[in-house]
């Protein structure tokens, strides 16, 4: 059987601030994606990464006195520690700033100009510095970015380079009628049809900004920073050398709904400008909110990442992010909600099962498991892996782990229905106990498996503790 391969690859995080939550729930989500896929056979490359150029993170560095380039090492070795106490499984780590990521996007921009689709003109119009990009008066509510309200926009006037973007767009909207899969969930992609109807060029070079890739043949200009940011699904990989082509097209781009038009719009656009294939989906979760607000650097509403960590251990976090929050919509974070759910579905349901059915494996039958044929547990979990597999294959990992404890729910009442403690006491039910024993074990060892890509640690131990090694 051929071996798949799964590139899969998060947005990269933009190095003005430091690492939050809402940037762990997309890492985690995607790390629980690729350890699925992993499990599943497939041949796995997980990239993340850091977006070090633009004029946000030079406003940033000159706050603190450095140089922009002090400014992103410092930073970005911040997002590698918060990802390595998270348990995120990445394969890469790329940042805009290394040389080998300015070769690619000097490669893109070179495909782009030999297909007549970059040209100079002037612009003029509003922009948000908080999301590096223009914006339309459609798109402001009360002259404010809806994203960043905080902000004031800025009236900006400049010769600029443009991609005709528009020559894309009958491309584009057949893109969503022949693949629909290609924008998930489902609604999200009436908002990129949006987006596509009303497509017009872009400008995609900066001429006031000196930290960035200059543009090349230009050097008066500078790469936009979402051209340049977008470069790196391909500079990860090897491109424009051959060696890319063993990973790409990405099987999955992980990213905010807020930064779709770039994904779903002008990333697409870009590839058939350059004549590269386009990446087989993109999953775009929704937000994390704290009392009514998304967590975010720009927002203001953010936790500090060590106390949450510190409250219960990073596979209690992973857990709960993705038990709390629904892969494809927003969802309210609460310290108190996470303490609700570790006592409850982690001590309680599934702590105390794994305690009272190895306890029990110990008592009666010598810490062995015994040999008994399948019973009405093992029908319940048997179902639970077919329903936990199309959950997870459909990237609804939420609802994955809903089955998964649904599960737990059930061994629970098993066990108080079966009564083992009650069957050891009567010797001709020696079998009974048999059974009901192996199908707690059983039971157990699936959960294991089942929820090790939510908290590979734990489920690393409880699998030691069932004696599977």
């Amino acid at each position: 059987m051929t071996e798949r391969r799964f590139y899969i690859t998060t947005a990269i995080d933009y190095a003005n601030g430091p690492p939050h939550l809402g940037h762990a729930l997309e890492k985690i989500g995607a790390d629980v994606i690729a350890r699925y896929r992993r499990m599943r056979g497939d041949k796995v490359h997980f990239v993340i990464g850091m977006d070090e150029h633009g004029q946000k993170v030079a406003q940033t560095a000159a706050s603190r006195g450095i140089s922009p380039q002090q400014w992103t090492d410092r930073i970005a070795g911040e997002f590698r520690a918060t990802w390595g106490a998270l348990g995120i499984s990445y394969d890469d780590f790329i940042r805009t700033t290394e040389p080998r990521h300015r070769v690619a996007v000097e490669e893109m921009i070179r495909r782009m100009s030999v297909k007549g689709d970059l040209y100079r003109s002037t612009y003029a119009g509003h922009y948000c510095i908080g999301c590096e990009a223009y914006k339309t008066e459609d798109e402001l509510v009360d002259g404010r970015c809806p994203i960043h309200p905080t902000r004031e926009i800025q009236w900006m006037e400049e010769e600029d380079w443009f991609f005709r973007l528009s020559r894309y767009g009958p491309e584009l909207l057949r893109l969503l009628d022949e693949r629909p899969e290609f924008v998930q969930p489902e609604s999200r992609r009436n908002e990129v049809r949006r987006m596509v109807e009303d497509i017009k060029d872009i400008s995609v070079s900066r001429s006031l900004l000196g930290w960035g890739i200059p543009w090349p043949g230009d050097a008066d200009h500078t790469v936009y920073v979402w051209i340049d940011a977008l470069t790196n699904y391909l500079s990860a990989i090897g491109f424009p050398d051959s060696e890319y082509r063993a990973h790409w097209p990405a099987a999955l781009h992980v990213i905010g709904k807020d930064i779709i038009r770039f994904h779903c719009v002008y990333w697409p656009a870009m590839l058939l400008s350059a004549d590269l294939p386009l990446p087989e989906r993109v999953w775009a979760h929704g937000f994390m909110t704290m009392g009514g607000g998304k967590i975010s650097k720009s927002s203001g509403v953010a936790f500090d990442l060590n106390e949450v960590f510190e409250r219960h251990g990073a596979d209690a976090l992973r857990y709960f992010l993705l038990r709390e929050i629904p892969w494809d919509g927003d969802g309210n974070f609460s310290l108190e909600r996470f303490d609700e759910r570790y006592t409850a579905e982690l001590a309680n349901d599934l702590g105390n099962l794994a305690s009272r059915t190895i306890a029990m494996v110990q008592k009666y039958r010598g810490g062995r498991v015994p040999t008994a044929g399948p019973g009405y547990l093992d029908e319940q979990t048997d179902l639970c892996v077919g329903e936990y597999l199309e959950r997870m294959d459909s990237y609804l990992l939420h609802e994955g782990l809903g089955v998964v404890f649904g599960l737990v729910a059930e061994a629970n009442g098993f066990v108080e229905t079966a009564a083992p403690w009650k069957l050891a006491r009567e010797a001709e039910r020696a079998a009974d106990l048999d059974a009901a024993l192996r199908s707690l074990i059983r039971a157990l060892a699936v959960t294991a498996v089942l929820l090790f890509p939510f908290m590979p640690e734990k489920m690393s131990e409880l699998w030691s503790r069932l004696g599977a090694g």
